[in-house]
């Protein structure tokens, strides 16, 4: 066994938005000896929040990765963080990471418990399968509630949380934990040290019947996941020892039957240590996670890659960033073989060889240079010019697929232009940089008016990537008001035959097509074309034309120029002609059959619809759940947390424009809001010509 990789841990720290994951990664970093003082958020300080954006909002907007080391029983371990964004705009960056790492840190506030966006990443971490500890932050804050926390997680995300520790004191008297696998308080000295030291005492008596009922739990949790250990359990417990219960505990973990627990305070610099070292003996290394399955390109056949620096390289881009000095970075994730610098590599999309020139293991936007990286490990590459996130690197002569990273798409958009006829082309060179970056983040020229618009996930995204051009790529540009993605959608089947003829003197342009068009099958995105032409009456070569006809076709749909998400096209008959048909005159027609037939085709207007949360205190209520009905927001649910009232309702993006300000002022600044996407929806048809008069002048009726 490669005691490296054995050794070796790529984490990721992931939480709602202030529930303290930069403040945690500092801390780790500094008793790790990364750092040799700790940077704080709130003074833009953070090692890990370099950019300038994040310094000024005290927030976290792209995902910042770092390695360092922690011994623990005598043997050094090697750690990869990667510490990701808790604002629900930048979701892709907590995604991205996820799909590449072994193991996650969910940090939670004792005070907020399981808030909107702690549910968002958590179900993103199942969807990846990445096995996670639980820490429950903020202890030291007024309203601290370790067990509400423990009991929400239950509840609300529906995991298995088991407390490892509980807090000794709450609170302003927060002074440390009680672990219950030692039966042991653990006090931190609040002095110069920083949290460096902490001490062993005895657990106060009033504590002393709530250790015994958790450490009770805690063993159960753990010996019901294992029927081996349980008989022995049941016979008798006394001859299981620590370490084999750990043993249990960590393969538990592993294969998320359970989430364990932990809490501290790490503005205090409390609980850290003891999270550095469940990290150690917890979470899974790259052994344990096993083989990864990909696809070889050349045979469609399943096959897999062992984490060992002996087998063919297979490497997964999860990152492409730009930085003013190296130039452009990949970040990837190494799962078998070696990124070796100056090596030849494949890229799997474009099947291109490409030379890596320079690797870095990286600290947030500091490189350290490295000959080569091994399996197991997380790395930055320069030199690979044409690769994208998600894009598979492998060994040349040994291709494969490994499965990709699903984004979310963009819901806002904004039209911009330069302010200069000089920052024309500048602005152009920006915006391919910063959508290669994020994959949310989409640029596109409207067809009618000819303007630039940008989409991303949200104002605040839009912001950002508009104080990026305005501070790295020092173009300067006029912004329009946000305006919504709208989409649209086809109810009816329709049948249309389409001829194409064009006679301009010689050869011509002749195609004939007979379509069934109409919406997709349930579960069904993007285009769904299937071709029934039998007998030759369209050559084979041109039917592909006809598919991607229909595919541009549907970058504007026949209402008013939205985008249609998904379209059945059904193929089942047509014409040639032996010298003026050809593969242009095929896609041409199937465009036109689009155009004629989708306006037949009961076209409806569909709307981005957010995921509302609201906390407001009681007396506000009223008001509140009033000014979400004027917004077309349905309640979903009431709540009561710590005083106040929560409601969750489901809101039109297009009616939330402004809305933390007039929230505000309805609760005299005591509310807070958070909005996520939840799903797209047909727009009433009353408001639908209201959009459609704007945009095009017509309207449904």
């Amino acid at each position: 066994m490669n005691p490296i990789l054995k050794n070796t841990r790529n984490i990721g720290i992931m939480a709602h938005i202030d529930a303290g994951k930069t403040t945690t990664t500092e801390r780790i970093l500094f008793y790790t000896g990364i750092t040799h003082r700790i940077g704080e958020v709130h003074d833009g300080a953070a090692q890990m929040d370099w950019m300038v954006q994040e310094q000024e909002r005290g927030i976290t907007i792209t995902s910042a990765a770092t390695t360092t080391f922690w011994k623990y029983n005598n043997q050094e371990f090697k750690i990869n963080i990667i510490d990701t964004p808790g604002h629900v705009d930048f979701t892709v960056e907590v995604e991205r990471s996820l799909r590449v790492l072994d193991g996650a840190i969910a940090i939670f506030c004792a005070v907020g418990g399981v808030e909107p966006q702690s549910e968002t990443v958590w179900r993103q971490a199942d969807k990846y399968k990445v096995p996670r500890i639980a820490f429950i932050n903020k202890m030291d804050r007024v309203g601290a509630d370790f067990f509400g926390v423990v009991s929400e997680i239950r509840k609300k995300l529906g995991a298995n949380p088991v407390p490892l520790q509980i807090p000794f004191g709450a609170e302003e008297e927060f002074k440390g934990i009680v672990d219950l696998i030692e039966r042991k308080a653990i006090v931190w000295k609040e002095d110069e040290t920083l949290g460096m030291k902490y001490e062993y005492c005895d657990i106060p008596e009033d504590l002393i019947d709530a250790v015994e009922e958790w450490r009770e739990k805690l063993v159960e949790a753990v010996c019901v996941s294992d029927d081996n250990l349980l008989e022995r359990f049941l016979e008798d417990r006394d001859s299981i020892s620590v370490e084999e219960f750990m043993g249990y505990a960590r393969r538990a973990t592993i294969n998320m039957q359970i989430v364990p627990v932990l809490c501290g305070s790490a503005f205090k610099n409390k609980g850290i240590q003891r999270l550095l070292d469940a990290i150690t003996f917890l979470m899974p290394s790259p052994l344990d996670i096993g083989d990864v399955h990909g696809i070889d390109p050349r045979s469609e056949k399943t096959i897999s890659r062992s984490p060992d620096p002996e087998e063919p390289l297979a490497g997964l881009v999860f990152k492409i960033a730009t930085d003013p000095f190296v130039g452009r970075l990949a970040y990837l994730r190494v799962y078998s073989g070696k990124v070796q610098e100056g090596v030849m590599v494949l890229n799997n999309r474009t099947g291109k060889k490409e030379r890596i020139s320079r690797i870095y293991q990286m600290h947030a936007n500091k490189q350290n240079p490295r000959k080569e990286i091994e399996a197991g490990d997380i790395c930055a590459v320069v030199g690979l010019k044409e690769l994208r996130t998600g894009d598979t690197i492998s060994a040349v002569s040994k291709p494969i697929i490994l499965e990709n990273i699903e984004f979310p798409e963009p819901v806002i958009g904004i039209a911009i232009e330069p302010k200069t006829q000089f920052d024309i082309d500048k602005l152009g060179l920006a915006l391919n940089k910063l959508a290669e970056e994020d994959p949310t983040f989409q640029v596109r020229v409207d067809v009618d008016s000819c303007q630039t618009i940008i989409s991303g996930m949200g104002e605040l995204h839009l912001e950002i990537l508009l104080d990026r051009l305005k501070r790295e790529f020092k173009v300067e540009c006029n912004v329009g008001t946000p305006q919504v993605n709208y989409k649209e959608a086809l109810t009816a089947e329709v049948n249309h035959r389409e001829v194409f003829k064009k006679q301009t003197g010689g050869r011509g342009k002749f195609a004939d097509i007979e379509v069934i068009i109409g919406p997709a099958d349930r579960d069904v995105k993007g285009l769904q074309f299937i071709s029934e032409i039998r007998g030759g009456n369209i050559p084979k070569e041109y039917i592909p034309s006809v598919e991607k006809g229909f595919q541009s076709a549907m970058l504007n749909g026949p209402l008013a120029g939205f985008p249609v998400d998904n379209l059945k096209v059904r193929l089942i008959d047509g014409s040639f002609h032996s010298v003026d048909s050809d593969q242009l005159s095929f896609e041409i027609a199937a465009r036109q059959a689009f155009r004629h037939a989708g306006s037949k085709a009961k076209a409806v207007l569909l709307e981005p619809i957010m995921a509302v949360e609201v906390v407001t205190p009681e007396e506000y209520m009223g008001d509140v759940i009033s000014d979400l009905n004027k917004r077309r927001g349905q309640v979903q649910g009431m709540d009561s947390k710590a005083g106040a009232r929560i409601i969750k309702a489901k809101v039109p993006l297009a009616e939330q424009f402004g809305y933390v300000t007039v929230l505000r002022t309805l609760t005299s600044g005591r509310a807070s809001s958070t909005m996520e996407f939840s799903h797209f929806e047909e727009v009433p048809e009353n408001i639908a010509n209201e959009i459609l008069e704007k945009v095009t002048g017509k309207s449904l009726i």
